[in-house]
């Protein structure tokens, strides 16, 4: 009953105890019957070899209370309860909906059917007994309510006691029914009744001037929304009730070669698992993947938005954290979620959340948000946890279902507020096959090795920063600026523990048939393709996956005529390709208004063409210039383009960076390093280029160039002195770039995505071009409009390198040339 932070036993005790107190967890008198005939039959003998005088109590506080913690002797204590168990069918014992007929619960029925059970099916229950711990154990473990006993309180010792007793065998449970219904018990109870948390409180109510009872009202409330009440049985029943929805729609491929590994770490810390987040149904896909494999489910973290009735309730119950969307100012709030965290962590119930901040528009994963990691983080720096291990994971589907409310968000068009006719909506449309839905487990990121190799001081920040100052006015007391600089430290390490985990997920997402189909289909402007042209596009592009080993799922079936073009009509069935039959041959192009969907599966994907891409426009930089500067203005533009592309992508320091584009340029010209800084470039790199069968720039970074281009040229249109509203701003970009498309100024309807949008905006920020300007200061205003019109000028010149790498594309040469 001691709290090890794991499941591990307790240390073997030197010399049998005198005398033994059983708390019997029984909810009935069948149970309370069942526990007395095993103990009188010998049971607790043979279970711990232990023949003392047994004294039975019930696990209830005021019993403990009352008979138990004044004693001065110091028994064995051991807690007890029985097991019910659901039939077992097909070698496992599962609640069904089935069961439910009978109006009870197999593993809690009711007295009626305990007696007919335990008659007819004496396998369907199991006395079962937790660690056991000496009264003196429990005592040290628990010193502060230990203390007010000898003060005369003997509540809060004996609600200790009872706290342990349900983890012991909530311990002993699993190992009867599997770690899948690991649940915790008691938590809100435990939270409120800690010394450390209660003295928080009272800072707090320090700090805001109002009754330490009024914030201990505030804490409860918060806890009581967020803490997740974990049932068997209802987790049991919606994995019934939702696995088919999934289940009809994906063939799920999971890459369970790492779990065993995980389950192992798992012994000692808890987990966070990150997943990509593509769909609503990431949850269950990969809850069922777990499940599968019998890890405990996860704590998920999800907005407020999905606690809708009767999801909210149901999702609870099964695990779900409800947590507010923003909450920054309210300190009791933020108070109970840090102490939750830290508490879950802490017992190690692992966890999951989506720390990209919602699903993402685009298809390629999107820039993590830190709230959720910083409070991980502040677990790890106050040493509530050892360490937590961090569970990069990426899933990755084949078609969604869901694509068009996405895609019309995307270009401007407002999202459906969830509820059940959203629900509904949802349901059915994950009716229609959608082909595999790809799993796969990065490796995992230990947090206090990865923050301490970034720079965290990794010790506990205070928790409470006053409200008012004694320093004279004008100066900044040495503490403040030393918790700045600390501040400043842990942000940055977070960031890149962050950026870590994005590049984990990367890593392991592999490359499906419906990603490169797009890509081929989206390189040809305004073409439909015949099948032999698809394929004709494609084969380099495989042998480069293949050449670097990329992480893929069925690409085989692209190779194949007959077999691709089973995918292509999975895709016209989707209403993402269309396909003319009328002529000589079945030709296909993207479905009129269904690019931002086709981008979605190609950019799932793009991030492994990206660099190949910068190569090719900084090759056609190089050109342009005379020798010997050539290879200098090849790498500056590789860097300036790292930077134009830094809010898109995940790219590594300058160094690997640097390694990773020499790696790229090896692919085109094995003979690369045997060329010096003055030999000239010429035709032959074009050559090369274009011997290897693809460019890669018009199909992987088009899209990006043009909406930061959109967004430029609306900057510059806009007076320096003018505040930029961003909501405002991204609505002009939306309504402008599709006149810009209209008069064939964007590529394609792609670009115009409030996503692409809000990155670019943020880029404009990073280089200074949001500054507002003083109506008075003449010269900076105009230095801003000249930054503006220069950044625009910019990106003018790479998109018209990448019409040039479109040119020398061999998918678009028939096209050059009419």
């Amino acid at each position: 009953m001691i709290d090890h932070r794991g499941d591990s036993p307790a240390p073997a005790r030197a010399a049998a105890p005198d005398s033994v107190v059983t708390l019997i967890d029984a909810s009935s008198g069948v149970e309370r019957e069942l526990v007395g005939a095993w103990l009188a039959d010998g049971g607790l003998k043979h279970e711990l070899g232990i023949d003392a005088p047994i004294t039975q109590l019930d696990l209830d506080a005021d019993a403990i209370g009352d008979r138990l913690v004044g004693r001065r002797d110091d028994p064995l204590v051991v807690p007890i309860r029985v097991v019910w168990l659901p039939p077992e069918r097909d070698g496992v014992r599962r609640i069904t909906f089935a069961d439910l007929a009978l109006l009870t619960n197999p593993r809690k029925p009711n007295r009626l059917a305990q007696r007919r059970l335990v008659g007819k099916s004496p396998d369907r229950h199991v006395v079962l007994t937790g660690q056991p711990a000496l009264l003196s154990e429990l005592r040290a473990n628990n010193p502060e309510a230990a203390a007010l006993l000898m003060k005369g309180s003997a509540e809060p010792f004996a609600r200790a006691i009872v706290r342990a007793a349900v983890v012991a065998l909530e311990r002993a449970e699993r190992s009867i029914i599997g770690d899948r219904y690991k649940v915790p018990r008691l938590v809100a109870e435990e939270i409120l009744d800690s010394p450390d948390f209660l003295r928080r409180l009272e800072l707090i109510a320090d700090q805001l001037g109002t009754s330490p009872h009024e914030v201990y009202r505030r804490a409860e409330k918060a806890l009581n929304e967020l803490v997740a009440a974990q049932s068997r049985l209802v987790s049991d029943l919606f994995t019934q009730a939702m696995r088919p929805i999934h289940a009809s729609t994906w063939k799920v491929d999971s890459d369970d070669s790492g779990l065993d590994g995980l389950r192992a770490l798992n012994r000692n810390h808890p987990l966070v698992f990150l997943p990509s987040h593509r769909s609503y149904v990431d949850a269950f896909v990969l809850g069922d993947v777990l499940a599968r494999n019998d890890f405990p489910p996860n704590h998920v973290i999800g907005g407020a938005n999905l606690s809708f009735w009767p999801m909210g309730p149901i999702a609870r119950r099964t695990g779900t954290v409800f947590i507010r969307r923003s909450f920054g100012d309210d300190e009791v709030y933020k108070a109970v979620v840090e102490e939750y965290f830290a508490y879950l962590l802490a017992k190690r119930f692992n966890m999951e959340w989506y720390f990209e901040g919602g699903r993402t528009r685009t298809g390629k994963l999107r820039p993590p948000r830190y709230g959720l990691l910083n409070y991980l983080a502040s677990a790890v720096r106050s040493n509530r946890i050892d360490d937590v291990l961090l569970v990069p994971v990426s899933i990755t589907y084949e078609r969604l279902n869901e694509l068009g409310a996405i895609a019309t968000e995307q270009a401007g068009g407002k999202k459906k507020p969830e509820g059940l006719a959203w629900m509904a909506r949802y349901i059915r449309s994950q009716q229609h096959s959608a082909g595999h839905v790809y799993v796969r487990f990065g490796e995992p990121l230990s947090a206090r090795d990865r923050l301490a190799a970034y720079g965290d001081p990794l010790s506990p920040a205070p928790t409470i920063i006053p409200l008012h100052r004694t320093e004279p006015a004008g100066t900044e007391p040495s503490n403040v600026t030393e918790s700045a600089e600390v501040a400043e430290l842990e942000r940055k390490a977070v960031q890149r523990l962050a950026f870590e985990v994005a590049v984990g997920i990367n890593t392991v997402t592999p490359i499906t048939v419906n990603a490169l189909a797009t890509l081929a289909l989206l390189g040809v402007h305004e073409r439909a393709l015949t099948l032999g042209e698809v394929r004709t596009v494609l084969a380099p592009v495989l042998r480069y996956i293949e050449k670097r080993g990329l992480p893929r799922g069925e690409l085989a079936a692209l190779r194949d005529e007959q077999s691709l073009a089973v995918v292509l009509e999975q895709l016209s069935l989707a209403k993402v390709v269309t396909v003319y039959r009328g002529g000589l041959e079945p030709v296909y192009s993207i479905e009129s208004g269904a690019h931002l969907e086709a981008a979605f599966y190609r950019n799932s994907a793009v991030h492994w063409f990206i660099n190949r891409a910068i190569l090719e426009l900084s090759i056609l930089c190089a050109l342009e210039m005379q020798a010997p500067d050539q290879l200098r203005a090849g790498w500056d533009e590789a860097f300036r383009l790292r930077d134009l592309l830094k809010f898109e992508f995940f790219f590594p320091e300058r160094a690997e960076f640097s390694a990773q584009m020499t790696a790229e340029m090896l692919l085109v010209d094995p003979d690369w390093h045997q060329h010096t800084a003055a030999d000239t470039l010429g035709e032959d790199i074009l050559h090369k280029l274009t011997a290897s069968g693809f460019m890669m720039a018009h199909r992987t970074l088009r899209a990006f160039v043009d909406a930061q281009l959109v967004v430029a040229e609306r900057l510059t249109a806009h007076d320096s002195a003018e505040e930029i509203d961003r909501k405002e701003f991204i609505d002009e970009c939306v309504a402008v770039g599709k006149q810009m498309l209209l008069q064939q100024r964007l590529h394609s309807p792609e670009s115009v995505s409030t996503e692409l949008f809000s990155s670019a905006l943020k880029l404009a920020d990073n280089h200074g071009l949001l500054t507002r300007v003083s109506h008075d200061s003449a010269k900076p205003r105009a230095e801003l409009t000249r930054r503006r019109i220069e950044f625009a000028d910019q990106l003018r010149i790479i998109a018209t390198r990448i019409s040039q790498a479109a040119a020398l594309d061999p998918s678009n040469m028939p096209a050059r040339g009419a």
